[in-house]
């Protein structure tokens, strides 16, 4: 017998909310800024930022600064300022139809929470951008929970917060390896990938997803489909 889901636990950046390649330019800002990566060459830092997408942004600029822990600070608070400036000459908008995608969850008794590798200022920042506070249930990020992704912390954090009564009750959706892993770590009870972000159907399903979906405003119908939400009817 499947355990009814009471929690759903969303990605932010390339999940919910449109990246279209604005952390990318967060993340050269601030190296340009900082030299945080200049012990070596910015292809391969890139190619560590691509693969790392969903984690604390202070646990990748600390491996790009050598294990620094100083300049990786200097590098967080750099890169939060970019991405506010960015946001800020740019504006932010969702992944088309994900507001309602959250209300259509809600409206069938389901709590929802936002996670997200950035800190809590560029998180409200994003929040009130898309007038989404009243939306949400909770929205964490790393220093809420005490590690980022793919550490399981982010998504137990939500379960204790929300009163959940257990991990299978909660789904988690994320369109990079580590929110699939972080789901999959903290044992939750359905577990999506999203292909409006960084990473492709492959990568995520061999990360563990239960599912890998086009967007999320498929994972109503997709939790309905497997009698995960018996409140959700497809029509």
């Amino acid at each position: 017998m499947t355990t009814p889901l009471e929690l759903v636990v969303l990605d932010m950046a390339g999940t919910t909310v449109l990246d279209d390649g604005v952390v990318e330019q967060a993340f050269q800002r601030a190296a340009e800024l900082t030299g945080v990566a200049d012990r070596m060459p910015w292809a391969e830092a890139l190619d560590h930022v691509r693969a790392t997408m969903g984690q604390s942004k202070i646990d990748v600029f600390t491996y790009l600064s050598g294990g620094d822990a100083d300049a990786a600070a200097r590098a967080t608070a750099a890169f939060e300022g970019a991405y506010a400036e960015i946001i800020t000459e740019q504006g932010v908008s969702e992944i088309p139809g994900a507001a309602d995608a959250i209300q259509g969850l809600k409206d069938a008794g389901l709590r929802v929470a936002l996670t997200t590798g950035f800190a809590p200022i560029t998180r409200e920042a994003l929040l009130d951008g898309l007038g989404w506070r009243g939306l949400v249930d909770l929205a964490l990020s790393p220093i809420d929970a005490g590690r980022g992704r793919p550490a399981p912390d982010l998504v137990l954090t939500a379960l204790l917060r929300t009163q959940t009564s257990s991990v299978s009750a909660v789904a988690v959706a994320g369109d990079t390896v580590s929110d699939v892993e972080s789901g999959r770590r903290a044992g939750a009870g359905f577990v999506a990938g999203v292909l409006t972000g960084a990473h492709d159907r492959p990568a995520l399903s061999a990360a563990g997803a239960d599912a890998v979906l086009a967007d999320v405003t498929a994972l109503r119908g997709v939790l309905a489909q497997r009698e995960l939400l018996p409140l959700i009817t497809t029509s």
